[in-house]
């Protein structure tokens, strides 16, 4: 198994690799060390190919390790710094940043502006009542069935984790700012901090990792033409999204420079959810970028690959 750790020769310095911008000096710190042995650990239990983590803390990389390959073949590339993979769901966290640019810059007045005021070629017996604010937490109620729009419960009611929200959000960006959510994310972002491992990608190149499907022919896993970052296609080497991270910790300064307005980070990390929720209910900030439960939900889980899963049931 591969193993390449930030002193490896094999390891680019932080100013060598993506992220040039954004320079984080590198203090080892052993107190990290059982985090990566749990990346270990689950690298060594599930389906696989490769795994890396990378820590900041108290504005220094104190841990960033690369171990397996971006494939299961024999000849493929070793993962390393500059591997990209496949972001899943944490792409919506970049798509809630691009509604708050939309939000900061007046292009849309209000994340409690009716969709169909930006979408009115949506069916409007579904639609009516449902707010920016619902898409953008999960809490829209809708769903679809082909090609279909489907209601299944009254906007703000409850939650449920479906795509159709995030297809609507992605639709209003374009629409009321005349750029893509991929537009406003390498003109804010990733050009001035000098990202170059965070995009959507059409076309496979050498360093995407290969994404581990549960079966060959797996419905959940889509792959599109659009670079637009409206579909499942984005791709993110592990510093650059520990970067993203930092940039949002940070209110958008870095380096002693503010690079992205301080409120746009503070709205698309901030709780939004309806307060028609049930506090019993997931509660979200912009796009379901994160999920937070309230205290009574909470509770002190200790997972274990070598026996089962423990729940101490602890109030937190």
């Amino acid at each position: 198994m591969p193993d390449y750790s930030r002193e490896g020769q094999n390891m680019p310095h932080v100013e060598d690799a993506g992220g040039r911008g954004l320079i984080l000096d590198y203090k080892d710190n052993p107190i990290f060390t059982p985090v990566l042995d749990h990346v270990k650990l689950t690298f060594n239990h599930v389906i696989c190919s490769g795994a890396s983590t990378l820590i900041i803390h108290q504005d220094s990389i104190v841990l960033e390790q690369y171990i397996g390959k971006q494939s299961g073949k024999e000849d493929a590339r070793t993962v390393q710094a500059d591997t990209q993979f496949h972001v899943a769901s944490v792409r919506k966290s970049y798509i809630g940043f691009a509604v708050s640019y939309a939000l900061y810059y007046g292009h849309i007045n209000s994340i409690d502006d009716p969709v169909l005021s930006y979408l009115p070629e949506l069916e409007e017996t579904i639609w009516k009542g449902t707010t920016i604010r619902h898409i953008l937490t999960h809490t829209h109620g809708l769903t679809k069935e082909g090609n279909k729009d489907i209601r299944e419960f009254t906007p703000g009611s409850s939650w449920s984790y479906k795509q159709i929200g995030i297809e609507a959000l992605t639709r209003i960006v374009k629409r009321t700012t005349g750029k893509s959510v991929a537009d406003i994310l390498h003109e804010s972002v990733f050009s001035p901090l000098g990202f170059t491992e965070s995009n959507w990608y059409s076309q496979k190149h050498e360093k995407l990792a290969d994404v581990v499907l549960r079966y060959e022919w797996d419905e959940d896993w889509k792959t599109s033409d659009s670079t637009e970052g409206d579909k499942m296609n984005m791709y993110v080497s592990t510093r650059e999204l520990a970067y993203w991270g930092y940039l949002q910790l940070k209110k958008g300064k870095v380096n002693g420079k503010q690079i992205v307005p301080r409120e746009i980070i503070e709205v698309a990390t901030s709780l939004q959810s309806p307060s028609t929720l049930h506090k019993d209910l997931p509660q979200m900030v912009s796009c379901g970028s994160s999920k937070i439960y309230p205290p009574k939900k909470q509770r002190l889980v200790i997972t274990s690959l070598k026996g089962p899963t423990k729940s101490l049931g602890l109030r937190m």
